[in-house]
């Protein structure tokens, strides 16, 4: 036996001392949320169309029977704009939660006391697909608020052109641990599609920024989250 096996190391006697902090964290823990186990659903008001969305083409030309088709051969497939959201929408967020500050000075110091509550814009990123079937909603949600050749808004009260839209995070067995319903959101901001020659194997993709009125979180129970009858989601969202 050599010197160095004799020797005692800072720990060695208290390996179980060691090791029981980190059983403890396993146990308590259980396990981590998965950022890419979410689930994005988006409605779309009243005021857009559930047929083909509103487009330039001249009536009657070859370019609006084009449209039309296109429009039919979607319609026909039986996906709607809300369900293509739920598979399209590769990136969204949990949104912040912020509570503004009042700084009140007094004798030299500053006393800070909570002010208003703000709702940041919610963004998702979405793939496009060859269709173009559900950015030709989100373009025609936005044209109904605001016309684009003229200052002209369709809906008549503010409640028109608004909807919600829920955010939902799963564990890795598969049941949903919490929502977030945003409501009274509408697109403020649909960004641009970038084209390029040397663009391959990248499928195009856009974001989309909404104004949002409030949002709400909604807890489940377990062990089966999503069974309505289990949860504490009202039935209605």
């Amino acid at each position: 036996m050599s010197a160095f096996d004799s020797q005692t190391y800072p720990g060695q006697s208290e390996g179980k001392q060691i090791n029981a902090p980190i059983l403890d964290f396993r146990n308590r823990i259980g396990d981590l949320a998965r950022p890419n186990l979410f689930q994005v659903e988006v409605g779309f008001p009243q005021i857009v169309d559930n047929g083909t969305p509103q487009s330039g083409a001249t009536p009657g030309s070859q370019e609006q029977r084009g449209e039309e088709s296109a429009g039919a051969s979607r319609a026909g497939s039986g996906a709607s704009s809300g369900s293509l959201a739920t598979f399209l929408v590769k990136a969204a967020n949990i949104p912040a939660s912020t509570v503004g500050v009042i700084e009140v000075p007094y004798r030299g110091r500053t006393l800070k006391i909570a002010g208003d509550r703000t709702f940041e814009p919610w963004t998702i990123t979405v793939l496009n697909d060859k269709g173009f079937a559900l950015r030709s909603k989100f373009e025609e949600w936005s044209t109904k608020i605001q016309a684009l050749h003229q200052n002209l808004q369709e809906p008549r009260v503010i409640a028109e052109y608004q909807s919600d839209a829920m955010v939902r995070q799963y564990d890795r067995q598969g049941s949903v641990v919490r929502s977030y319903k945003f409501v009274g959101i509408w697109p403020s901001t649909i960004s641009a599609i970038d084209l390029a020659w040397d663009s391959n194997d990248t499928p195009e993709e856009y974001t989309v920024e909404f104004q949002v009125q409030y949002w709400t979180c909604l807890l489940y129970t377990s062990p089966s989250p999503r069974d309505r009858q289990k949860s504490r989601m009202p039935s209605s969202a």
